[in-house]
């Protein structure tokens, strides 16, 4: 579709070609020269009868028109121009617009556009400190908790994708996804030499896309890896022109992954068979689609709601206590700092998130009742390992729910009452006694929390390492 800018840009072009003025333009297809001073400007959109006056008038088709590309080199220019004049970066600054006349020297009008360009690039640098990450962050999972966590596009793409490829029941194979790729005109290639800052790489100039090799540990992560790879152009993404926007487009196509490894309609079926038996859980539609424990719990915050009639919570916490992912629609209150994130948070020592790390027996999933302000919450937890550090994974739901679920008999229960600082912040009278002011602890520094991630095209990317390894790989024809 052609942007009303360029739209303007073309009737201006041809105009001037016919020898038109506006007025006598305007004549010709029965409006005044202003309103198509109007349209030229980008401000007005033409009703298509107009169009085809127009077009008739200057002597060309009307696809003439609708081009999507601007009609010369310096029309491309004044639309970036305005584009960038209207971006927030500039508008932040209070500034007014400049609008170019014809007798704006090209020098001048390509010195104002890379100006512009490089305001907005140093604004892309700027947008990876933690603070815009974490504000960014937390109003991501705002607006997932209105829609239930539940995005019924990408759904339907998911579901799309895997008809094209023949793909109707069972685990999604890698030769499935191979397949999807091919369609989409991209070979997947294995390499030991990715960017150190990169999961995936994929080189839109030679369709190839690039993952880890296929021997290391955990097939479903490279599966996960190459749909996620897929879904940026299934999803039609852009370079992310903010943190917020590069957040939105990692969560779309980590939901793409997972609704093609857990099809909605296979899935459903399954848990919805689960809950009729009252024998739900997460290890069980975990094992079914051979898939992470954290990816089947995720997967079920997306389905519980919308098609199992539950609310739920969700918590990936570390060893340390301190909550690196959280979702919830259920009430329960996550913890959160003041400007309301959670990420980096401490869980109340009393939830099973924390009190599961404590269990000599970790290979099966803990099940708890906790008692909160908010209500009481039926929880099941699941530890693990990542990078040396452990780790826990919790799927809940309030108390009114836990009969559909396997582990509902457990006799454990607790109560927390935080965020009241009694709970199991504040230390013990006698200890504080015993101890205030008669240590001095040297604290383990959360590097990833404090530390602005590496600026580039992409937050996170090193560009130079990245660039360097595309180069490398460019000439290779297998």
């Amino acid at each position: 579709m052609t942007d009303l800018a360029t739209l303007g840009q073309r009737i201006r072009y041809f105009r001037n070609a016919s020898g038109l003025t506006l007025d006598q333009l305007g004549v010709a297809v029965g409006i005044a020269g202003s309103q198509l001073s109007l349209m030229e400007n980008g401000r007005r959109e033409p009703r298509l009868s107009l169009l085809q006056g127009i077009a008739s008038a200057v002597g060309v088709q009307v696809s003439d028109l609708l081009d999507a590309q601007p009609p010369t080199p310096r029309a491309a220019l004044e639309i970036e121009l305005d584009r960038l004049q209207k971006a927030a970066v500039y508008q932040g600054l209070g500034l007014p617009a400049i609008r170019p006349s014809r007798t704006t020297p090209d020098d001048t009008l390509e010195s104002l556009v890379g100006l512009h360009r490089e305001l907005a690039r140093r604004a892309r640098e700027a947008i990876a400190t933690p603070e815009e990450a974490r504000r960014a962050n937390t109003e991501l999972r705002q607006y997932m908790r209105t829609q239930n966590n539940y995005m019924p596009d990408i759904e339907e793409l998911a579901e799309e994708s895997l008809r094209g490829v023949g793909h109707v029941n069972g685990a999604l194979t890698h030769r499935s996804v191979s397949r999807m790729a091919q369609k989409l005109g991209f070979e997947l290639i294995y390499v030991s030499d990715l960017p150190h800052s990169t999961r995936s790489v994929t080189d839109l100039e030679n369709g190839r896309i690039y993952l880890p090799p296929a021997s290391i540990p955990g097939g479903h992560g490279l599966r996960s890896m190459a749909l996620q790879a897929l879904a940026h152009r299934l999803l039609g993404h852009k370079e992310p022109e903010s943190y917020a926007e590069f957040l939105r487009q990692r969560l779309e196509i980590n939901y793409f992954a997972a609704a093609c490894l857990m099809p909605l309609r296979q899935s459903v079926e399954f848990l919805i068979d689960a809950k009729s038996d009252r024998n739900l859980a997460v290890e069980d539609f975990r094992d079914a689609f051979g898939v992470t424990h954290e990816a089947a719990a995720l997967r079920f915050t997306n389905l519980a709601t919308s098609h199992l009639g539950m609310t739920v919570h969700f918590l990936r916490v570390g060893e340390d206590g301190a909550l690196y992912k959280g979702y919830e629609n259920d009430g329960l209150q996550l913890p959160t700092d003041v400007t309301g994130s959670t990420e980096g948070q401490p869980v109340c020592r009393h939830w099973s998130a924390r009190t599961a790390f404590t269990r000599a027996n970790r290979t099966t999933e803990f099940y708890q009742y906790t008692d909160t302000p908010t209500g009481t919450y039926w929880c099941s937890t699941q530890t693990g390992t990542a990078s040396s550090e452990e780790f826990s994974i919790t799927f809940g739901v309030p108390f009114a729910d836990a009969k559909w679920f396997r582990g509902r008999e457990t006799t454990d229960r607790v109560a927390s009452r935080c965020p009241d600082e009694s709970c199991c912040r504040r230390p013990a009278g006698q200890l504080s006694e015993r101890w205030a002011h008669k240590a001095w602890a040297s604290a383990k520094l959360h590097a990833h929390i404090l530390s602005p991630l590496p600026s580039g095209t992409f937050p996170g990317v090193d560009d130079t390492e990245l660039y360097a390894f595309l180069d490398a790989h460019s000439g290779e024809t297998d």
